[in-house]
């Protein structure tokens, strides 16, 4: 199957670069996928086929960050227009804004849904209760850098962040502490929690590395031929992928670090790259506007790729918001 070339899905419909993307969990009707662009316009879409759903509209500036809910009933924005928003996913209304004083580059969900954790270039961590939304938040202080990324652990009892600053920090949500600090060479682009909680995935400069969410210190690490922007681990943890500068996906054996395959994933620099819940795909976006969904398994039959007597598995349309939207959620 590995020697099968590989035919993605391309997701049009963005105007801009696309700068960040998220999946959400395993829901009774399958996955979702949501879009951060700098057209000012998220996107939710069937995480499978690349259907379009629907467009968050109300942002005035670039979106730099999304999230999904478990239950992907809710879907969290965060935008150079100071704010970050929280919507109804199934509706596509907005339901609150929370105001900042600067751009916010990352939001992130509680597993509960009762809290939203965002990251800005105010240097600060804050989390917003969604049962009383006009509380102040709790505020977390202590990068000396733009933040870049942050999430929440699985039991969101912990929460993690990197920074410009160079550093990747662990906090305590019950007693609003930093608990561990990691110093990196080169400032991390993007932050990634496995499906079972227990690794980091960490993109820097042109190294990918992993740490245990536990205690910080480092598993492995590989350094790739370019700059990174963006790294993901399978929900198994048998391979990674990773994308970046030179326009490239590369696939890499997590276990052996070894290469498994390199190719051309678009027309600009991939910014963000994530598998599906159920890891039978990634998807990519990128500077070209674009977003690619790809197999993990090549020639396999899933989603709109159909393989027919051994023959690779193609995509029979494109997926595209215009001809597969079947609701507005603006």
């Amino acid at each position: 199957m590995s020697s099968l070339r590989q035919t993605p899905l391309t997701c049009s419909g963005h105007t801009r670069p696309v700068v960040h993307l998220a999946f959400s969990q395993l829901c009774t009707d399958g996955y979702f996928l949501i879009s951060a662009c700098k057209d000012g316009k998220p996107m939710l879409r069937q995480g499978n086929t690349g259907d379009w759903i629907g467009t968050f509209e109300g942002h005035r500036g670039a979106v730099w960050g999304v999230a999904l809910n478990a239950t992907a009933t809710r879907a969290g924005t965060a935008a150079a227009d100071f704010s970050a928003k929280v919507w109804d996913a199934m509706k596509g209304e907005e339901l609150y804004t929370f105001h900042h004083s600067h751009i916010v580059k990352s939001v992130d969900f509680s597993l509960d849904s009762t809290q939203l954790l965002t990251g800005s270039n105010e240097k600060l961590l804050k989390v917003f209760d969604l049962n009383k939304p006009e509380q102040e938040p709790v505020v977390f202080a202590g990068h000396t850098g733009n933040v870049k990324q942050c999430l929440f652990n699985r039991d969101s009892r912990r929460i993690f962040s990197c920074s410009d600053d160079k550093t990747i920090r662990c906090w305590d949500t019950i007693s609003r502490q930093e608990i561990h600090k990691l110093e990196l060479p080169n400032a991390a682009s993007g932050l990634e929690l496995s499906q079972d909680g227990s690794v980091l995935t960490v993109p820097s400069g042109n190294k990918v590395s992993f740490y245990s969410t536990d205690d910080f210190h480092e598993l492995k690490s590989v350094v790739l031929p370019a700059t990174l922007y963006s790294a993901s681990l399978h929900p198994n943890q048998s391979v990674f992928i990773c994308g970046g500068e030179d326009f490239k996906m590369y696939k890499y054996d997590y276990n052996s670090l070894t290469e498994l395959d390199s190719f051309k994933g678009h027309f600009g620099p991939v910014h963000c790259v994530r598998f599906s819940p159920d890891g039978e795909l990634y998807a990519s976006g990128s500077e070209d506007g674009t977003l690619r969904l790809w197999q993990t398994t090549v020639g396999k039959t899933y989603g709109l790729w159909k393989c027919v007597e051994g023959t690779p598995a193609q995509p029979p349309v494109t997926a595209d918001d215009a001809t597969n939207g079947i609701a507005d959620a603006s």
